[in-house]
């Protein structure tokens, strides 16, 4: 009977480490990228399984080895590009006083000494040319330097009943940045000796002064003949002269539209310098860096783990996880070998179940119940024993 009541005794301790796990999903129910756990039980023997010298006895139950659950939670748009998650496998790195942790989903930004980081301190980690993780500090990236105009692509069509001369107008850069204003003007010419079509082609500044010019030909298939590249150069104080070839290669016919033509520039390399104006993840996982010319550029890909057993991790505040058996770790871009998709602007729920969590629930309450009962009867059968009396 004292067995029973041990017995019993180690089943409401079970249960009651059980509920504790229960309740501690429950309260992470809304914590971003929370993992719920599976609950499972061990029966203890001992003495090959006799006990009090009746084959096959037990002692009890313990809680066993507890499992965490790392099924995909629900991702949730935001507002902030620098919010990660992960759809699929896969751990985001981050980097903290030389060590690494790992975790499903983060709210980042850039924090002021130039880092992305969390509010933990965290700082992003990202790929290096060797595949080693680093952290990305953008004070390197602020200002695009500027870049000279060389290529101005245009594409449309240029109408030959039209009776007004066609313009159109594009900004150029000269090697400092400078934006230089210039208007290219399209004057039907005639017919050539050849018999195509011909257009005379000016371009004047914004003071009117004339940096260029030359003609375009069509052939009676409405196609570019000949020479279809125009060169225009302009010297400019202080900085190296401009060389810009309009291109009329590709994309550019010569029919009758009704007298509307929709010759215009398509393209234009070159830009202005340009100030840092927002960071965040594109869609390969790189770092997108945005600024004011308008222009974009992208730095190292975002690290992101993979484990052969992910079961070993640590949990830790905050959402992180270590490693505390220091077993492989393969770190690649997203989507590669097995990984999930980087996703910003996105954070990853809690995985957590409610209904499930509530069904266990009942199953821990009935055990609990069950085992204090047979305590308590155990007691009640001692109790009986020491009434008894001896008969005279």
């Amino acid at each position: 009977m004292l067995g029973a009541i041990y017995t019993g005794l180690s089943g409401m301790n079970a249960y009651s480490d059980g509920l504790m796990m229960i309740s501690n999903d429950v309260a992470n129910l809304n914590t971003l990228g929370y993992k719920g756990n599976f609950l499972s039980f061990d029966s203890l023997y001992e003495n090959g399984g006799a006990f009090l010298g009746s084959s096959g006895g037990g002692y009890g139950v313990s809680m066993g080895s507890s499992f965490i659950d790392f099924s995909q939670g629900t991702l949730q748009q935001t507002t902030n590009p620098l919010d990660l998650a992960i759809q699929g496998n896969g751990f985001i790195t981050v980097l903290k006083d030389g060590q690494t942790y790992y975790e499903r989903t983060g709210n980042f930004f850039v924090n002021q000494d130039g880092f992305i980081s969390d509010s933990q301190g965290n700082h992003l980690a990202v790929l290096d040319a060797n595949g080693e993780t680093q952290p990305f500090n953008i004070d390197a990236y602020k200002t695009y330097a500027p870049a000279a105009t060389t290529n101005v692509t245009y594409n449309g069509n240029l109408d030959p009943t039209a009776t007004d001369p066609v313009t159109s107008s594009i900004k150029v850069y000269d090697s400092r940045g400078t934006e230089h204003d210039w208007t290219v003007t399209f004057t039907k010419a005639g017919v050539s000796t050849d018999g195509n079509e011909t257009w005379n082609v000016t371009v004047t500044d914004a003071d009117g002064n004339t940096v260029g010019s030359g003609s375009l030909e069509f052939d009676s298939s409405g196609a570019v003949a000949g020479n279809s590249k125009i060169v225009v150069q302009q010297n400019v104080d202080g900085g190296d002269p401009l060389n810009v070839t309009l291109d009329f290669s590709s994309g550019v016919s010569s029919f009758s539209a009704g007298g509307t033509s929709s010759l215009a520039a398509s393209s234009i390399d070159g830009n202005a310098m340009g100030t840092l104006t927002g960071v965040g993840v594109d869609a390969n996982g790189q770092i997108e860096l945005a600024y004011s010319n308008g222009k974009t550029a992208t730095q190292g890909y975002v690290a992101l783990a993979n484990f052969q057993d992910p079961q070993v991790l640590q949990r830790l505040t905050g959402g992180l996880y270590a490693d505390p058996t220091g077993q492989p770790v393969s770190y690649h871009k997203s989507g590669a070998d097995g990984l999930g998709t980087l996703e910003s602007g996105q954070v990853e729920a809690s995985n957590v179940n409610l209904s499930s969590e509530f069904g266990e629930l009942i199953l821990i309450e009935r055990g609990f119940q069950a085992c204090s009962q047979i305590v308590s009867i155990s007691n009640e059968m001692i109790q009986t024993l020491f009434g008894m009396r001896g008969q005279g």
